[in-house]
């Protein structure tokens, strides 16, 4: 055995079948009935090192074929207290589960997980220390559970083609075992691990004999239709696409992934919100090609996958008289991605996506003549990316991104080297980044800009500390591939925190935290802000949480950018306080609730701000839970940016008030049935004070300047809303394949009645055109090798 962490690894040694299992849940097959059993399994969440009694014990087994590993489990519990919600895929309801990690590599860094729940529901997920479990990842494979008078069994089919290996004759894969009993949240494994500290990979145990197996061809095809049906504003229109998804191993441990003929119609809806600051607007994600197997195209923060395929980026320059109608996405034609590590713990990936020429439509208000312009020209992007893994915890990275635009418009290069080292004790931790970025004007020098990113602290036990260093200069600009909201920055921070492992009292666990920033710019070498502050959470015996937390800004703080223009905009003494309380989720009914209050101690200031969130859920059952959230915030005395005039910022003190509803819904039949529900409503008001403020150089506001509302060129109040529905259903009909049907509506208004109130506001959104949207899209996974296995029984029975 290997020692490891102060423990033995144990080793599960199994032998191949000669007749596959049928997975159905029943362990009466011929191939288990001599495997070696795994058992003995060790509590580490929310105790440490407690065995499992004999009525709740854990047998394991399991077996192989040419095809598939097998796995065979018998989880003994009383029948009444298992839990079994019924959720989507992928998503962790009040459910019991049983999950099998493999590790061909056995490099304790790159986990593959097969999740089975007691309700019979699936879930996947890719690991690594850099990004923890990534749950976007998703594999076709089999299983079934049955709930028996002493606890339920568990069958799983892993197919080769799910996995990454190389051929060895004789392999030892990592291999780990984990069981939770979700009414305590009780977890447990097979080989115990220490989550004090290290990655928990480095405690996975060994699986061996599993010889003379080989790696298959792994080609996989997704096919699919859509059927879209749009109306808006009294014009329908239709459309049927067709295209397909490939996944192609090109060798043992790298694969190919492509969307040859994109379509991204069933992408959900993004949270829209007034934005009255500086920065952009950003989303998360939501196209699935983008999000699955991104692991090491995220290194280094140089990559934002929805600049692909985003608005169009050209700066068009319109007359006074003209006005600019352009699309609000550019068409990706197709994209492709390269990933994959090999034994000795070197990564290699490549992403690469081409979006279409696009165009905008200028008007000339006067005459109505109209003429084409292009806004987005043919467009290249790509990632090369290559990474070297070694220590169970430790990595080095080096990655480019390049953006090439046909034409004169604007092109991107950027570089980034990432370390990440853990000590073999894996209590202490560094990591750094370097990053330089280039961006070619095409008529004007090439810009280049640097940023670094410096952070070491112990990461072991129940006291830890980190200091840490972000740096980027004034011409560091990585957006047209990755996201970075601003430059000019020299900050400095540090953190302490004290956290327990294992219940005391009432208490499960319990975290306090300290932190201090210390935030300079680059160019002019000056002060900005400074804060410090701290926190606490705590989980109870009962799976109750709580927490709290308070943040002070003391002194004069220099904002540098509401002003638009570089000159600070100064604020003193800021102090921010809230809390959060999150009951247990077991229950039929359960709440989350936060609440927070801000306000400035400043001579001449009267900011008042707060804002709170309560979020009822109702599980009436285990097929059907409904979550309602309301969120209402409200600034009193806000101070920001309202307009420019000739070049000079005009700020106003501002009332604000946001309230937002949201509904989500789910009613799942069966691990294969789905139906989904999602409402949001968001509704923002601002309304100005009469005297509007110009900026000094000093950084104070003056009205001396005479602006006021009705001055200013327009009126600055605003009454904002949006409305959202989304209704999905989804089949799964068979392995890999699914039948998804889709509804939803959206509504959308923007004025200055920033006096309306909510019934009115809404009543005002209901007289916009509403879009109404349907599609319907059908995928079916086709699998290389099992097109073979049919050719070939039509050869034999011919």
């Amino acid at each position: 055995m290997e020692f490891i962490n102060g423990q033995d690894k144990k080793t599960l040694n199994i032998s191949r079948t000669k007749k596959a299992p049928k997975i159905d849940g029943n362990l009466n097959d011929e191939a288990w009935q001599n495997a070696e059993v795994a058992t003995d399994f060790i509590q580490f969440r929310p105790e440490i090192g407690n065995p499992l009694p004999k009525s709740k014990r854990t047998e394991v087994k399991v077996t192989y074929d040419d095809n598939a590993i097998y796995v065979a489990a018998y989880l003994y519990d009383d029948p009444n207290l298992i839990m079994k919600q019924l959720v989507n895929r992928d998503n962790f309801g009040q459910t019991d589960f049983f999950l099998v990690v493999l590790n061909p590599n056995n490099d304790a860094q790159n986990d593959t997980s097969f999740f089975v729940f007691s309700s019979g529901q699936q879930a996947d997920a890719i690991s690594n220390p850099s990004i923890g479990e990534d749950f976007s990842w998703n594999a076709v494979w089999n299983s079934a559970v049955k709930l028996k008078d002493d606890g339920w069994t568990v069958e799983i089919q892993i197919p080769y083609r799910t996995l990454r290996f190389a051929d060895q004759e004789e392999p030892t894969w990592g291999l780990q075992f984990h069981r939770q009993f979700r009414r305590d949240r009780a977890q447990y494994t097979w080989n115990p691990i220490d989550p004090t500290k290290g990655y928990i990979g480095l405690y996975h145990g060994e699986l061996k004999g599993l010889d003379n197996i080989k790696p298959p061809v792994r080609l996989n095809l997704y096919p699919f239709t859509t059927g879209i049906l749009d109306s808006f504003d009294g014009a329908t229109e239709s459309d049927l696409r067709f295209g397909m998804d490939v996944k192609y191993g090109i060798t043992d441990n790298f694969t190919l992934d492509a969307t040859l003929i994109p379509d991204f119609s069933q992408a959900g809806f993004d949270n829209v919100e007034l934005n009255l600051g500086p920065f952009e607007q950003t989303f998360s994600e939501q196209r699935q090609f983008f999000t699955e197997g991104v692991d090491l195209f995220s290194k280094g923060g140089l990559f934002f996958s929805r600049r692909i395929g985003n608005g169009p980026s050209g700066q068009i320059t319109l007359e006074q008289n003209e006005t600019l109608d352009k699309p609000d996405q550019v068409k990706v034609l197709n994209a492709l991605k390269v990933s994959g590590r090999t034994k000795d713990g070197w990564g290699l990936g490549i992403l690469n996506a081409i979006t279409e020429k696009t165009f905008g439509t200028i008007t000339n208000d006067e005459t109505g003549e109209k003429r084409q312009t292009v806004v987005e020209p043919f467009t290249n992007y790509n990632i090369l990316v290559v990474d070297k893994q070694f220590g169970g915890n430790s990595a080095i990275s080096l990655i480019n991104t390049n953006v090439t635009r046909e034409g004169e418009f604007r092109d991107g290069n950027a570089t980034a080297l990432v370390a990440n080292l853990v000590n073999k004790k894996n209590t202490y931790r560094l990591d750094t980044e370097l990053r330089m970025s280039n961006v070619n004007y095409q008529n004007a020098p090439l810009e280049t800009g640097f940023s670094s990113f410096f952070r070491v602290g112990k990461v072991a036990g129940n006291f830890r500390y980190s200091f840490d260093h972000r740096f980027a200069d004034t011409k560091y600009d990585i957006n047209d591939m990755g996201l970075n909201l601003r430059n000019n920055r020299n900050d400095f921070g540090i953190d302490f925190s004290y956290e327990t492992f294992e219940p005391s009292g009432r208490l499960n666990s319990y975290r306090f935290n300290f932190f201090s920033n210390y935030r300079r710019l680059v160019d002019p070498n000056t002060f900005a802000r400074f804060n410090l502050g701290g926190g606490y959470r705590a989980f109870t015996r009962k799976l109750d949480a709580y927490g709290f937390r308070l943040n002070i800004q003391p002194g004069k703080q220099y904002d540098f950018f509401e002003s638009r223009d570089g000159r600070p905009f100064i604020f003193e003494n800021s102090v921010s306080t809230g809390g959060w309380v999150s009951t247990n989720y077991n229950r039929i009914f359960a709440i989350d609730v936060r609440a927070n209050i801000a306000t400035l101690f400043e001579e001449g200031r009267d900011l008042f701000r707060y804002d709170f969130e309560i979020e009822p859920r109702v599980r009436f059952s285990d097929k059907l839970l409904l979550v309602y959230g309301l969120n209402f915030e409200f600034r009193n005395g806000d101070r920001g940016y309202a307009a420019n005039i000739n070049d000079t910022p005009i700020l106003g003190e501002r009332n604000r008030q946001i309230v937002t509803n949201t509904i989500s819904g789910n009613y799942t039949f069966n691990p294969f049935h789905s139906l989904g529900l999602t409402f949001r409503h968001y509704w923002d008001t601002v309304k100005y004070d009469y005297d509007m403020f110009t900026l000094l150089d000093n950084g104070r506001l003056t009205t001396a300047e005479g602006y006021n509302v009705e001055n200013i060129g327009g009126d600055p109040d605003i009454n904002f809303s949006t409305w959202n529905v989304d209704l999905t259903y989804s089949w799964q009909f068979a392995p890999g394949s699914f039948l998804t049907a889709l509804y939803r509506n959206q509504l959308f208004n923007f004025d200055e009645n920033a006096n309306d109130n909510f019934t009115e506001s809404l009543d005002l959104l209901f007289q916009q055109p509403i879009q109404n949207t349907f599609s319907l899209r059908i995928q079916y996974f086709i699998d290389y090798n099992g097109l073979k296995s049919v050719f070939k029984k039509k050869q034999t029975t011919s």
